[in-house]
């Protein structure tokens, strides 16, 4: 029964936001990923207050898979406005990578305000097709809130696992799908459609974890945990690294 009623709320949903996917494939799409960028720059602050500590916990070990002379080259797939810099060690070489060619100047504001770090290149690509990356020419590769988005998440990690050196870790930190039996399981199916529209892609209903699993690396250290203070929507999520 419930599962019905889900399911009828979700058409309604849908119905609804049929007015908005129609203006998105008149052109709107186009302009909503120009003002993006900007709308994810603001965010990033309130995120990153709320989950400082956690990040902190994520990206304390990133010295440990530097190499012998201490060098740690480092990707970011869908880096975005730079949210995860503060965070990287001192020294650090990063390649960034995204799929909105608008990022730029947020981007850059954030490298300006990261002087610890260096900053190879900016990569506009989409982490499905990485083909531009040399294979196994990083040590980490990073991943935040950028599955939920992606068109085909086993690519993404297939081609994590390509361009990480032997020994080399990714570390992700996503929002995933709640358990079955809560009210935010309930909301997440409900709503998706228009928060997938409001959030250019962003898919709330995913079990990350499960792809992780299958990604064939040699270890996975990942824990589930309940984001604090975010919205009912995207609190249940995954933190890890996983070892190639």
């Amino acid at each position: 029964m419930r599962s019905c009623v889900m399911t009828l709320c979700r058409l309604v949903c849908v119905a609804l936001s049929s007015p908005f996917y129609l203006l998105w494939f008149v052109g709107l799409r186009g302009v909503y990923r120009r003002l993006f960028p900007f709308l994810a720059y603001n965010i990033t602050f309130s995120y990153n207050d709320k989950m400082h500590k956690m990040k902190r916990e994520l990206f304390r070990n990133l010295a440990r898979f530097a190499n012998a002379d201490g060098t740690l080259r480092l990707l970011e797939i869908g880096c975005g406005s730079g949210a995860n810099f503060e965070f990287y060690p001192y020294g650090c070489t990063v390649v960034c990578t995204d799929p909105n060619p608008h990022v730029g100047p947020y981007l850059r504001a954030s490298m300006d305000a990261n002087e610890h770090l260096t900053y190879e290149e900016v990569l506009v690509l989409s982490g499905e097709d990485m083909t531009e990356v040399q294979d196994e020419s990083v040590d980490v590769v990073v991943c935040t809130l950028v599955l939920c988005s992606v068109s085909n998440v086993e690519k993404v990690l297939q081609e994590a696992r390509r361009i990480l050196r032997k020994g080399g870790a990714l570390y992700f930190l996503e929002h995933v799908v709640s358990d079955p039996s809560t009210w935010t399981y309930f909301c997440q199916h409900v709503f998706e459609p228009l928060w997938s529209l409001l959030g250019d892609g962003c898919m709330v209903t995913r079990a990350t974890w499960k792809n992780l699993e299958a990604a064939g690396f040699a270890e996975l250290h990942l824990q589930h945990i309940e984001a604090p203070q975010v919205s009912l929507m995207i609190r249940p999520h995954i933190m890890g690294y996983s070892v190639k």
